[in-house]
């Protein structure tokens, strides 16, 4: 009768290991085949999008009125500025191309060329350099349809991937932006071309993995179904059931179970119930001890935040005893602490500084890094100086000092409230918005420089702005516009000034409550994935005090 058993147990055991390994291969393989193809297109969509800031930063450096000057031979000096420039920053991004072009709109098929910088040195390429004014056929209709989408469409960016190698190129994507004139017009295109073999090489150790995983755990699988199978489970089942059963009626510790089998898993099943039993004793000293440690990160967490918040401007009204101007800012993190900061402060009893700055970073390295460029610029701001150069000083020592490669936008100005006028510079920040007096706030479009932290030996330019008495401005970090709903639009820059001018009448706190009201109310229960940080200043009438 017992042997009856055993060989019945026996038989159903291998009935069930052989489908149960079998289906766990098949299921290895799925997820292995499902995997990849997930991991291939997010690692490439990943790449795209990186390629496409390098690319947009590239196009900032290039200066669209002056294409056709210098495809005529003009403006030569600026050119080859801007020629090093471009060449130092594909070295420095590690790609094999970046060039500008002209393209023939008519039927895209034609274009001529800028700006060519070739790095041949990622890829092991032997791409030769065109020279300004070489002419060539547009590659293939699929490049001539993007750049159809970009001049025609108002297309932000268009890729073309390359994923296999062809006969004078290697595997590579390449993604083309707008350059745009002072007009907003675009005149030129330009394309980074990027190798991709960081994928190639990505998918290999993936594919190791996987395989030897799901090889990992069929194995253990059939070695824990068999001994599980072939077992007398029986009795002492029933001792564990029969302790759990009586423990949880009576919530008192009983005599130890012990080696109730002589196979290792019920054996470690009988000693988990007699832990179990002095554990939930011990549990809820634990999650005391759990909650109190929790408590103590978040109250350290708090403390960081008012450090951060103390070293910016908090206090409004900021300078009750002036009557020629009213000022508010806030800044809200998306996270405990944030990479955004503004700033504000006399320089002198007739100039008032005014920053505003974004780091790439976000969290506690973010905020690190925000701080210490908020101590340099500050303590650089009280010395002579333009905002040009006080940019200056403030990339220099930032790229001294920046081993994580960081970077950060700034918007920095300096209003002589006197007159009225406004000397800034800008560092890749988001363009500033002006209300005139009795209008509509309006954004006042600048070249924008090179981010601070991004490259040393970066050149800043001075540009100026005439503010008017009532006349308000209105500076940001892209958290506003960029503020994503659940489904994943943007609130963008129109929505923005709908919020600005429906209160463009109101005080600087009026009109800068109103916009944050705006947002929360567009992106919903959505979650806030960026630090959204503003600041507006109104020159004020000689009738009207704050």
């Amino acid at each position: 009768m017992n042997q009856k058993k055993v060989k019945a147990k026996s038989n159903l055991a291998a009935g069930i290991i052989g489908p149960i390994v079998l289906g766990l291969v098949l299921f290895g393989m799925i997820v292995f085949l499902v995997g990849l193809v997930s991991f291939t297109n997010t690692f490439t969509r990943e790449y795209s999008e990186s390629t496409y800031h390098i690319a947009d930063t590239a196009a900032s450096l290039v200066n669209g009125d002056h294409i056709d000057d210098y495809l005529a031979g003009k403006e030569m000096e600026e050119y080859q500025r801007t020629k090093r420039i471009i060449d130092a920053y594909c070295r420095r991004m590690a790609v094999s191309l970046i060039y500008v072009i002209e393209v023939d709109t008519s039927y895209y098929g034609r274009f001529v060329s800028v700006f060519n910088s070739v790095n041949n040195k990622v890829d092991n390429s032997s791409y030769k350099e065109w020279t300004i004014g070489y002419m060539r056929n547009t590659t293939n209709s699929e490049y001539a349809r993007k750049y159809q989408a970009i001049y025609e469409e108002g297309s932000a960016y268009e890729t073309v991937y390359r994923l296999r190698a062809g006969i004078n190129y290697k595997p590579h994507i390449t993604t083309m932006v707008p350059i745009r004139n002072e007009s907003g017009t675009v005149v030129a295109l330009l394309c980074v071309q990027r190798p991709i073999h960081e994928v190639m090489i990505a998918i290999l150790p993936y594919m190791i993995t996987v395989l030897i995983t799901t090889l990992i755990i069929s194995l253990l699988a059939s070695r824990t179904i068999s001994s599980f199978m072939t077992s007398q489970l029986v009795v002492p089942i029933r001792k564990v059931s029969d302790e759990a059963t009586r423990f949880a009626r009576e919530n008192t510790k009983g005599e130890p179970l012990g080696a109730i089998s002589q196979y290792e898993e019920l054996y470690r099943l009988s000693d988990s119930i007699d832990k179990m039993e002095t554990d939930m004793v011990n549990y809820i000293e634990n999650l005391t001890a759990a909650t109190a440690e929790k408590e103590r990160i978040g109250a350290e967490l708090s403390l960081a935040r008012e450090i951060q918040k103390s070293a910016i401007p908090n206090i409004f009204p900021a300078y009750p005893e002036r009557k020629e101007f009213d000022i508010y800012a806030m800044m809200k993190p998306a996270k405990e602490v944030g990479g955004d900061f503004y700033n504000f402060f006399f320089i002198d009893e007739d100039h008032l500084l005014l920053a505003i700055g974004d780091v790439s970073g976000k969290g506690i390295p973010g905020a690190l890094f925000m701080m210490v460029t908020n101590i340099v610029l500050t303590d650089r701001s009280h010395m002579p100086g333009t905002p040009a150069e006080i940019m200056s000083f403030v990339n220099t020592h930032i790229c001294e000092h920046n081993d994580m490669d960081m970077f950060v936008t700034i918007w920095l100005g300096i209003l002589e409230l006197s007159t009225g006028k406004i000397t800034a510079a800008n560092a890749g920040h988001e363009d500033a918005v002006i209300c005139r007096r009795h209008g509509d706030f309006e954004l006042f479009r600048t070249k924008h420089d090179f981010v601070v932290g991004g490259m040393p030996k970066t050149t800043y330019k001075d540009f100026e702005l005439q503010l008017a008495k009532g006349d308000k401005l209105f500076i940001y970090t892209d958290g506003i516009p960029e503020a994503t709903a659940r489904d994943n639009s943007m609130f963008g820059l129109d929505r923005m000034k709908d919020a600005l001018n429906t209160n463009k009448e109101g005080s600087p706190r009026q009109v800068l409550e109103g916009v944050h009201d705006a947002v929360i109310e567009f992106v919903g229960e959505a979650p806030q994935f960026d630090d959204m940080t503003m600041l507006c200043l109104e020159y004020l009438p000689d009738h009207r005090e704050v």
